[in-house]
């Protein structure tokens, strides 16, 4: 699984990172270990429209 992130967060710890696959993976990279948020690639694609 590939973590990816945003290229205009500024620090290492001050952002959310995101896997894409079947589920969407989104984890808080101040608490890699702490567990991950997963949802369905139409949430995230909806999502992603919304913020657009």
């Amino acid at each position: 699984m590939t973590w990816r992130k945003s290229t205009y967060s500024g620090q290492e710890a001050d952002c959310v990172e995101v896997a894409l696959a079947q589920v969407v993976r989104i984890r808080d990279t101040k608490d890699r270990p702490g567990g991950t948020l997963e949802i369905t690639t139409r949430s995230w694609d909806a999502l992603l429209t919304d913020l657009r």
